[in-house]
């Protein structure tokens, strides 16, 4: 049963659907989800590491970015199934602080690695010939060296205001994991202070990372503009096309979630948000570097080809 404080509880994820046969259709879906995230960002990840010509800084940093969709969402699903299996999940305040720290972990690092891609694809475009001299090995190590670091310290800060807190009002957490809302309306503690801290570093990552991308898109458009070459314009533009659509998804959905008032409320739109960039944004991420790229394309073919010929001898 709930205690006065978060030592020794035990709280019980009643964030599902009840309906037991609208649960077997949503684990399977989500089974699914899952299976082709793990596949897509893993097997992204080995081809970066299999195909010399994808050892550039560019996909360095896809490949880091492969992991941590691979990472975070791992999780979260695995429970949603479990949940979704035997209709309802219990959680130990131990646990439910690790999966909030992990998942935290995860997400803010992969807001500054979008920032840190975004400025990659600046220097790519508008210093071309400085390129190699500037994102170097050690470089490259430092920025994503830094992303992890700043997460850290955001997640350590995070994780704290919430489990400082007491929850006495109830166990049940109306959610499908141990996120920010539902865990702050339960608690008896005053959470005001609490959560102008954790506002303020929402609003802290967000904006200064969102900066860093607009900021080098503006130098990146205004580069493209003054390629004459209109196929020369396409093609640079079409490098940067998706990281932009890949952080127009992440970041749209975490500003709705993180930067609105109430967090405590409103908490059937915070669970369909939640599902998307946990479980659809990174299935897709995988797709949108895919198919809109021509060296993954054909390093992926070069794989299978081999593989062919492998299995024909």
């Amino acid at each position: 049963m709930a205690k006065n404080s978060t030592e020794g509880t035990e709280f019980v994820l009643t964030g599902l659907p009840e309906r037991p046969e609208l649960q077997g259709i949503l684990f399977w879906i989500f089974l699914v989800f899952y299976l082709f995230t793990l596949g897509g960002n893993l097997g992204i990840f080995g081809l970066i590491q299999a195909d010399a010509h994808l050892q550039t800084p560019m996909y360095f940093f896809l490949g880091h970015l492969s992991l941590l969709d691979a990472c975070y969402s791992s999780v979260v699903i695995p429970q949603m199934l479990v949940a979704l299996r035997s209709g309802g999940v219990s959680i130990s305040s131990g646990r439910c602080a690790a999966q909030f720290f992990l998942f935290t972990l995860c997400a803010i690092t992969e807001c500054f690695l979008l920032a840190v891609m975004a400025y990659d694809r600046y220097v790519a475009v508008c210093h071309p010939l400085l390129y190699v001299s500037i994102v170097t090995p050690r470089a490259r190590w430092g920025l994503v060296s830094g992303a992890y670091t700043g997460a850290l310290i955001i997640t350590v800060i995070r994780t704290g205001c919430t489990f400082s807190l007491s929850f006495c009002k109830s166990h049940r957490v109306d959610f499908f994991f141990c996120d920010l809302p539902p865990l702050l309306k339960l608690s008896c503690t005053e959470t005001k202070a609490r959560e102008l801290v954790i506002y303020f570093l929402a609003f802290f990552l967000i904006t200064t990372s969102v900066t860093v991308i607009l900021v080098s898109y503006l130098f990146i458009i205004k580069a493209i503009l003054c390629i004459r070459s209109a196929r020369g314009r396409a093609k640079t533009f079409s490098t940067c096309g998706s990281h932009m659509i890949a952080v127009t998804l992440f970041f749209g959905t975490l500003a709705f979630m993180y930067l609105k008032g109430n967090m405590g409320q409103a908490l059937e739109v915070d669970k369909v948000v939640s599902v998307f960039y946990t479980v659809v944004i990174p299935m897709l991420n995988p797709v949108i570097y895919s198919l809109r790229n021509k060296e993954v394309k054909e390093a992926l073919r070069k794989i299978l080809h081999r593989t062919k010929i492998t299995q024909g001898l």
